[in-house]
């Protein structure tokens, strides 16, 4: 079994390199911090973090190559493995349009800008140059054998990763969304001739654990709140939801009015995560792990204190599912 814990690049900087600490204290394998627009750099975070961890691996989860060009990703990711010791990961996804349409950014299908720039990315840190570029469109840095791995919740999304990259960043909402996933997963995989089982597919779900479960579920409130407008409408549909049902939501959050966005949460919208204290994240990571998960990555909220989440996660939620195998 593998474990992760995923952060949202909205921690200060201190906090995150505070955490990335903490994490490896705690026995987890991999540390992902989103890259999302309007917050802080995810590459400035990793780079921080490197300096204070010798064993985890790091992650940026995940790039797009919208707001960003493969290029500046690949100069990225190329200097975050060697200031890493060789620890870094390359998340890589289309990016939410809606986030995208805040800085006035359109792009193209979603799956397609993704493939191309997976290739892209290959080629440049392989010391390539990218098909269609000229000669003069390569790193002048060392090669580096940098993992890629997918943010994916679409079937087609899913299949790309399963075709192309070295592991995958589904994110399941909700949980039980994992045995669907890992099926388009391994699907995209006997497409391309691979072996499924090479891939590291990373059971990513949002947790909020405390001992007050009215706390925790606050947390994960506040969490959907913000980005419950942005998922797939198939993703809304496993829960009975619908992308109007977000509406009020919205128009809260588009007012500042983050409490009412909170307050407007129904229960079903919580489940697409889970939140609750350590026995009720066990019983629900169990099942993961009886559907066939072996990599359990564990992202934001975390919970109302992400310190003491990330000590309770790693002290007794891993042990738990680590002996339950």
């Amino acid at each position: 079994m593998k474990f992760s814990v995923r952060f949202n690049n909205d921690l200060p900087a201190e906090r995150f390199i505070r955490m990335a600490a903490l994490a490896e204290d705690a026995g987890f394998d991999q540390i992902w911090v989103s890259n999302d627009l309007f917050w802080h750099s995810a590459p400035v975070l990793v780079a921080a973090a490197a300096r204070v961890t010798s064993r985890i691996t790091l992650g940026v989860g995940v790039f797009n190559p919208v707001s960003m060009h493969p290029a500046e990703i690949a100069m990225a990711a190329s200097s975050l493995y060697e200031v890493s010791g060789g620890r870094f990961c390359l998340g890589i996804g289309a990016g939410a349009d809606q986030f995208l349409g805040w800085a006035g950014l359109t792009a193209g299908p979603p799956v397609s800008r993704t493939e191309r720039a997976i290739k892209e990315l290959r080629a440049l840190l392989s010391g390539e140059v990218p098909e269609g570029w000229r000669p003069e469109g390569r790193l002048r840095t060392e090669p580096a054998s940098v993992p890629i791995y997918v943010g994916a919740m679409g079937p087609r999304m899913l299949q790309l990763a399963g075709r192309l990259a070295d592991g995958a960043l589904p994110l399941l909402l909700p949980p039980q969304r994992y045995k669907f996933a890992a099926a388009q997963i391994s699907e995209g995989a006997r497409q391309s001739g691979r072996d499924p089982g090479s891939l590291d597919v990373a059971a990513c779900i949002w947790c909020s654990i405390d001992t007050d479960e009215a706390r925790a579920r606050r947390a994960l409130a506040a969490k959907i709140a913000y980005f419950g407008a942005s998922f797939a409408p198939d993703v809304l549909e496993g829960v009975s939801l619908t992308l109007d049902d977000f509406r009020l939501i919205q128009k809260a959050m588009s007012n500042r009015d983050i409490e009412q966005a909170t307050d407007l949460v129904t229960p079903a919208m919580l489940s697409l995560g889970v939140a609750g204290g350590v026995d009720e994240v066990v019983e629900s990571c169990a099942s993961l792990v009886a559907a066939g998960a072996r990599h359990i990555s564990f992202g934001p909220p975390l919970g109302p204190d992400p310190e003491q989440a990330v000590i309770a996660l790693g002290a007794k939620v891993i042990p738990a599912l680590k002996a339950a195998r």
